[in-house]
């Protein structure tokens, strides 16, 4: 089955010395199983993936996520953006301007 939509979490590890940061250390396990969790309660599993993804390059913005095929950019901090952004980006469509990466 083709996915409608596919989200990748960056889960890179970067030393804590790095002054880029790491979205590891911003909690962006957590964040890739919340929208696992989000997408399985929504019943979309098989038409949506959330993947872990290597270094998206903006760690210091993370928690870095994107979703494809629109290739909208966000910084998810938490329970409460994963939320909004399953229901009304993956479900309903609608891009969750706020969220979007600087």
């Amino acid at each position: 089955m083709k996915l409608k939509r596919h989200i990748f979490v960056c889960t890179n590890e970067r030393s804590p010395e790095d002054p880029r940061g790491c979205c590891l250390a911003k909690g962006s396990l957590k964040i890739h199983a919340l929208f696992k969790e989000e997408l399985k309660k929504a019943g979309l599993e098989g038409s949506v993936r959330a993947n872990k993804a290597g270094c998206l390059d903006q760690c210091a913005q993370g928690p870095s996520v994107v979703v494809y095929p629109e290739g909208v950019w966000y910084t998810v901090r938490n329970e409460e953006d994963v939320k909004e952004i399953v229901q009304k980006h993956i479900m309903e469509g609608h891009p969750v301007k706020h969220l979007w990466m600087p």
